[in-house]
């Protein structure tokens, strides 16, 4: 059953931002906490699911994607932190592990 979903990654809190697209949101964040995508995830350790919004249709999610690409940094910010201001990752409840912590603060 594909369930449409544009969600938000980050480094770290207030770390990169990644926004994306997807019909299955615990097989796209398994392939971006593997490494199995190449690109800007992977390259710059943005694995954390810091907020996602389901809809009902792909076109819906995809339009959503993309305002949200155009927002400036700070919207985006103040987006996640209406529903997430601990910025905890999100995938956890969703039954994903943890991160490892050095996955989770970017180096610190």
């Amino acid at each position: 059953m594909k369930e449409p979903c544009v969600y938000i990654l980050a480094s770290k809190s207030y770390g990169t931002l990644y926004i994306g697209v997807t019909s299955n949101l615990i097989g796209r964040l398994t392939q971006h906490r593997d490494g199995s995508l190449p690109g800007f995830t992977n390259r710059y350790g943005v694995r954390m699911l810091v907020r996602f919004e389901m809809c009902e249709w792909m076109e819906q999610a995809i339009l959503r994607e993309k305002q949200l690409k155009r927002w400036r940094r700070q919207w985006k910010i103040n987006l996640i932190e209406s529903e997430n201001p601990g910025w905890i990752d999100l995938a956890v409840g969703l039954g994903l592990p943890p991160l490892p912590v050095a996955e989770r603060c970017d180096g610190c």
